[in-house]
């Protein structure tokens, strides 16, 4: 399917580009579409394209040296990944996997190379996400250390809930909140057990379901205490 300059205009950090460099960037440009699972990027394999992720979610994952998968990221529409081949041409450093039917499009990275370095603006874009991503990776990375497993899914949690509601608000909510079989990836640990650490969550109605795409936490103060380890989630 042919990518049209509204499309990529669409991406926040392409909407700045004038309407001649977005057509004959789109004209370089490919529209995939990956099923749930499917392999978006490799490790390994030297990166040519960015990814702008347009419908769908998608997230970066490496293994272990015993093969297990583990979590490092997520992409959200409008967010783009295989971003570091912009600085050293070098090979993708981990997997990005699609979580659902996703809709992505490929930029050719010497396209978005030649346009980042005569655009500030767009060097300045990518490398603040760039930056995002090594932080929630750091992030990640540390709750992997924390030996209690249910205090590892509530911190988890509580990552998620918007900085506006953790000092002010009792209660709060997560927009389209990861699954749990995504959680347990994130966390090195089984899907049962983020479904037993959620099912004493609910029990205590700490947090409570709004349809598949709202999770509403009801009380923001106790997840917090368990998420830091002040209390113990029993």
């Amino acid at each position: 399917m042919v990518v049209s300059p509204e499309l990529l205009s669409s991406f926040p950090i392409l909407k700045p580009l004038s309407p001649d460099i977005l057509r004959d960037l789109a004209q370089k440009s490919e529209l995939r579409k990956f099923s749930r699972r499917g392999i978006v990027l490799s490790a390994g394999e030297r990166v040519e394209h960015i990814c702008f992720l347009f419908e769908g979610r998608l997230q970066g994952v490496d293994f272990t040296i015993d093969g297990r998968e583990v979590g490092l990221y997520f992409v959200e529409p409008g967010n783009f990944c295989g971003e570091l081949g912009l600085f050293d041409r070098g090979p993708q450093p981990e997997f990005v996997i699609a979580l659902t039917t996703v809709v992505t499009v490929f930029v050719p990275v010497d396209g978005i190379r030649e346009i980042m370095l005569r655009t500030p603006s767009m060097v300045d874009e990518v490398g603040s996400r760039l930056a995002a991503r090594v932080r929630q990776m750091t992030f990640q990375r540390s709750l992997l250390g924390l030996p209690n497993i249910a205090q590892r899914v509530c911190y988890q949690l509580w990552s998620l809930v918007p900085d506006k509601d953790k000092k002010n608000r009792p209660h709060s909510q997560i927009t389209n909140p990861p699954t749990h079989m995504e959680i347990a990836i994130m966390l090195n640990v089984s899907r049962e057990t983020v479904t037993r650490v959620f099912q004493t969550l609910q029990n205590r109605q700490i947090v409570k379901r709004d349809g598949p795409a709202c999770l509403l936490v009801q009380d923001l103060k106790i997840l917090k205490d368990f998420a830091e380890g002040k209390e113990e989630l029993k």
